[in-house]
């Protein structure tokens, strides 16, 4: 299963975290292009959709691009409802020896406060990120592993950066159970500000198709300033063509002090050699 690399279920407002105007031009003219472009390319899997990451990297040389068209996450606390409305870029190089480099941006966000006597309407840039990934070892051709490591900078609008400089470690897991269904989890730690927040999650994909899968996935989150909270999600990918990916998907709060819902679209285009 292709994790995906977006993280923070939680509102602009209350966790500050983000994560694509000038980008989403570039993405569309990438999508007509790889739409006809000849799929002779090896393609090792995308970040999207679902929590985490794929555990593969990219040869060197090779590129993707990854868009949300949007996300859309919402909350309601003591009365006030939180919409917001995110377009997350990710960039992804590969530099050979089993890493790879990438670049992190949301260049489109609206913020929506509503409530007794509060209205409130909000648009900005996100902050950015750079990240290395490795994909480690693996003694089986059917279990894969990988570790991803990133900064995000506070250089967003007002009401879209973080209050410091965040550390990100994540580990991704997948095991390819037979040709239609795999497992996997992913482990994260975040650090910003001398505080820890923690997610945990399983997911459960299946091939109903040679290009369309879903999956399921249930979620442990712990955020630095606030009690441990879980989340369940579902959604699914289709491979338009081996450079072209269309994903959709949602996450549903179960329990604790996380934001009620989060969904999202999202377009992954392959460039190879």
């Amino acid at each position: 299963m292709d994790f995906s690399r977006y993280r923070d279920d939680g509102p602009k407002w209350r966790r500050r975290n983000s994560c694509a105007s000038r980008l989403v031009p570039l993405a569309l003219l990438a999508l007509g292009w790889t739409a006809v472009a000849p799929a002779w390319a090896d393609n090792p899997g995308y970040d999207r959709p679902g929590l985490g990451f794929n555990p593969a990297t990219l040869d060197a040389g090779e590129l993707t691009l990854e868009q949300g068209l949007p996300s859309w996450s919402e909350d309601r606390q003591d009365g006030i409802r939180n919409a917001q409305y995110s377009a997350d870029s990710l960039l992804r190089l590969g530099l050979g020896h089993a890493l790879e480099l990438q670049f992190g941006d949301s260049f489109y966000n609206h913020l929506q406060l509503s409530g007794p006597g509060i209205h409130q309407d909000s648009n900005g840039r996100g902050d950015s990120s750079v990240a290395l990934k490795l994909a480690l070892p693996s003694s089986s051709t059917s279990f894969s592993w990988g570790l991803l490591g990133s900064v995000e900078f506070t250089d967003g609008a007002r009401d879209f950066r973080n209050d410091q400089r965040q550390y990100l470690l994540g580990m991704a897991l997948s095991e390819q159970l037979n040709p239609s269904d795999s497992i996997g989890a992913y482990l994260e730690d975040v650090r910003a500000g001398g505080a820890d927040s923690y997610t945990v999650a399983i997911n459960r994909s299946h091939a109903l198709t040679p290009t369309l899968t879903i999956y399921g996935e249930a979620v442990w989150q712990r955020p630095a300033d606030s009690r441990a909270g879980t989340l369940a999600g579902a959604g699914l990918a289709w491979q338009v063509s081996r450079r072209v990916q269309l994903d959709a998907g949602f996450r549903r709060r179960v329990s604790g002090p996380l934001a009620t819902w989060w969904a999202g679209l999202g377009a992954s285009m392959f460039f190879g050699h």
